[in-house]
């Protein structure tokens, strides 16, 4: 099973100045943390896309193309590529220059996103949301999977016999993933086009998702797919640390984040009470020593079969060095720990 990371870019708010931290040192920071991921062994990076004043990262394919440059194993990928907002010519591009760039490490996680901004932004109306993901899924497998490619849809102009350069490595041909938040049909879409699956697990119990997940697998084979090459992933947050004072001082980090997030959606306050739920056995939060996140994450390949496990690590914005050890004990422990349970 791999093991990866994944991240938004946080930015932490300074209540002493009414800023958010500077999106170029955070930037730079995620450069430093993806070389020591390489280093100390972890599998996957994957980097997510905001359009938000507290994420620094609004362009995954640019980190990953610089993390390409100082790295030599570790898979890069996007978490996620907001793909109903995006040009899947253009991101055919830009992945298969990263896979280039790389030498063959690149992959995409398609999704629809947990935020919305995108699309005003870029000129997209939220009265066609479904239909612009499954019209440029459809358009961005054939591009992947043709060299020639001729298509039509309702929302883009069509494409007759045009090629997209240049091709990634693999013949042309990139890993992409299917990132969901537990919408059914979107599992169900899926498993019937045979794409590898990342289920988002950030509340409530992982074992609320096993139907889901056995729903995949179920419809997958029905598909007529290969089982053998069936890949699921799960992406939750977490945090490794062996010292409960810093476990416990994470609390406010996270905190920070919840309520920043929940605001806008009607939550209330996040709560110690949450926090310790979480990192219980049953809950969702990766969150702890060396053995408690490597004893979970093994739990979790027992109860869904997943091939890959990302942790979620840098939510609440923690500080550089916290996050790098966090970082080098996922690699050097937990990672060895989950091999051998």
């Amino acid at each position: 099973m791999e093991l990866g990371i994944g991240m938004f870019g946080d930015l932490a708010f300074d209540q002493s100045t009414g800023k958010y931290k500077d999106a170029g040192i955070k930037i730079r920071e995620i450069l430093d943390q993806v070389k020591l991921m390489d280093e100390v062994g972890i599998d996957v990076f994957a980097m997510g896309e905001h359009h938000r004043p507290d994420y620094a990262v609004s362009s995954p394919e640019m980190v990953l193309a610089a993390a390409a440059s100082i790295t030599k194993n570790i898979k890069l990928a996007s978490g996620v590529t907001v793909l109903s907002s995006s040009e899947p010519v253009k991101v055919y591009e830009d992945f298969s220059t990263l896979d280039l760039i790389s030498d063959g490490r690149a992959e995409i996680f398609v999704g629809r996103g947990s935020f919305i901004e995108s699309f005003p932004l870029y000129g997209y109306s939220l009265n066609d949301y479904e239909e612009l993901f499954d019209e440029k899924l459809d358009l961005l497998m054939k591009i992947n999977s043709e060299e020639n490619v001729t298509w039509s849809g309702k929302l883009r102009a069509p494409m007759q016999n045009q090629t997209v350069y240049p091709r990634a490595k693999n013949n042309g041909k990139l890993p992409i993933w299917r990132a969901v938040g537990g919408t059914p049909q979107s599992v169900l879409s899926a498993a019937k086009l045979g794409m590898p699956l990342v289920v988002a697990i950030i509340g409530g119990m992982p074992i609320q998702f096993k139907n889901l997940i056995e729903f995949y697998k179920q419809e997958y084979q029905k598909a007529g797919h290969d089982m053998s090459a069936m890949q699921i992933a799960i992406h939750s947050h977490t945090f490794v640390s062996d010292d409960q004072n810093v476990v416990d001082g994470y609390f406010h980090n996270y905190k920070s984040q919840m309520d920043r997030i929940g605001a806008s959606r009607g939550w209330a306050p996040y709560t110690k009470m949450q926090y310790d739920g979480g990192r219980s056995k049953d809950g969702a939060l990766f969150i702890g020593s060396s053995a408690e996140v490597a004893d979970k994450i093994a739990y979790m390949k027992e109860l869904f079969g997943i091939t890959r496990f990302i942790g979620h690590m840098d939510v609440g914005d923690p500080a550089h060095d916290v996050m790098m050890k966090s970082i080098e004990l996922f690699g050097k422990e937990v990672k060895p720990l989950v091999q051998n349970l």
